[in-house]
Parts: C-alpha cells; sequence; structure tokens
C-alpha cells in the first residue's frame, strides 16, 4: 500500500511531498508535529469504493440528452429461407457491427439464427426505430449481394430481408432478454 506524507500549513493549504496530491477521499492514518508552522499527516492511498451502476449511470449523454433507450428487435429472409449459416453468418456478423458503428448504435446483444436475427440494441434517439431498421436491412442487403454474388439467385433482385420486423423496448428486464438471445 502507497503512503503519502502530507504537510498542512497553517493557512490549510496542502503539499504533498511525493509531488502528487491525493486527489480522492483518503484514510489518515497518523498525525505528528514538526514545528509550530507546519504539521506533518501520514496518509494512505485513496480510498476506492466500486458501486454497482445504477440506471442513471447506464444512461448514455448527448449535450443536453440523457437516453436510454434500448430495443429488442427480430428480423427474417425473404420467404424466410434459412440461409444464415456458414459464410453468410459470419459476414453478417461483420456487416452488421460495421453499420452499427456508422450510426453509433451500440449491439448489446445479437444470435444470427437459421432463419431469422435477434439483436438487442442500443439507438440513440435522435434516430427514429424505423429509420435504422431501414438503413440496417437495406445497407446490409447490398453488402451481402456484393460480397457473395450467387445470392441473387435465390432472392432475385435484390431483397434480402422480408418485410417488416418486430421491435420491442426494454426496461428492467434486459437481463431476461438477454438470456433469451442467447439461447
Amino acid at each position: 500500500m502507497s503512503v503519502y506524507y502530507v504537510t498542512i500549513s497553517p493557512s490549510r493549504s496542502v503539499r504533498c511531498e511525493t509531488n502528487k496530491p491525493p486527489a480522492m477521499r483518503v484514510r489518515i492514518e497518523g498525525y505528528t508535529k514538526k514545528n509550530s508552522k507546519r504539521d506533518t499527516i501520514k496518509v494512505f492511498k485513496p480510498i476506492v469504493k466500486r458501486k454497482e451502476k445504477n440506471m442513471a449511470q447506464k444512461a448514455h449523454s448527448l449535450s443536453h440528452t440523457k437516453w436510454m433507450c434500448k430495443y429488442h428487435i427480430v428480423f427474417t429472409p425473404k420467404y424466410r429461407r434459412k440461409v444464415i449459416y456458414n459464410q453468410y453468418r459470419s459476414s453478417l456478423g461483420e456487416i452488421f457491427h460495421l453499420l452499427c458503428s456508422y450510426k453509433g448504435v451500440e449491439i448489446i446483444e445479437g444470435h444470427l439464427m437459421p432463419d431469422h436475427v435477434h439483436m438487442l440494441v442500443s439507438i440513440p434517439p435522435r434516430i427514429s426505430v424505423s429509420s435504422f431498421m431501414g438503413y440496417l436491412k437495406g445497407k446490409s442487403a447490398l453488402m451481402m449481394f456484393d460480397k457473395h454474388a450467387n445470392l441473387k439467385y435465390k432472392f432475385g433482385n435484390r431483397h434480402f430481408w422480408a418485410e417488416g420486423y418486430y421491435v420491442s423496448t426494454v426496461g428492467l428486464n434486459e437481463a431476461t432478454i438477454k438470456k433469451y438471445i442467447q439461447d
């Protein structure tokens, strides 16, 4: 444990002999009087208490906004075909992470099933869920057809995803939804 010696003058100014002032609340170990003008206090390393984050600390922030907008989203390939496997699965994972990073969306949890996709995402309030889903499904379809040209024979004119999606807001049941997506 590091020990610092701090000198306190009568004017209450603090000078640390290691040139590192204690930046946090500290535990005082002992007190010795050197002379009438200055006192020396033996101080241990700062006390750090680790707390669980509460809801306000888990929230993201913009310039004038605190937000925590989490959504459980499910969508399927066209005709609910079982095409999300092997190289398509790894490509879609990379594409989703890339597209979400462009928009500032955090993927908290995600799972690619052979015939549908589950995602737990945190979307900033400046982006509506419908515009984000249009962007994600549209761009990912184009990128999939660019990477895997043979998909055009199965899906035709660059329509990889079915119309529509399922969305649900996530509150205190986040752990339950994470477990559901993982299984």
